[in-house]
């Protein structure tokens, strides 16, 4: 018995089927300007932190979004921030390993 076959599809609007696959590798990243980069005060003793939630989140999607190391992800940030002409420090390599797990209990 042979498989049955497979039915033909005819592309003729190769004009906006090229314009679709273009898209389809496009990258949009937002960065709000007026987002609170830095950490307030939580109102708990001890230090208040560096930086916001906002900061570490950013972070570890960049890391997961393109399955990178942390210090890769972190050079990328970096790099997006510049790119987009935002004059803000990325948190460090110990900031981000340790916060994720207090971020996730909130969650």
């Amino acid at each position: 018995m042979s498989a049955p076959a497979k039915p033909k599809c005819r592309t003729t609007n190769w004009k906006e089927y090229n314009a679709a696959l273009k898209t389809r590798g496009s990258l949009l990243i937002w960065l709000d300007k007026d987002m609170h980069w830095q950490g307030c005060a939580s109102g708990e003793r001890g230090r208040s932190p560096t930086y916001s939630e906002a900061a570490i989140q950013f972070c570890l999607t960049i890391k997961g979004l393109f399955n990178l190391p942390l210090r890769q992800a972190m050079g990328m940030a970096q790099s997006l921030l510049k790119l987009s002409g935002l004059d803000w420090k990325v948190p460090d390599f110990s900031t981000i390993s340790r916060r994720p797990r207090v971020r996730q209990l909130n969650a």
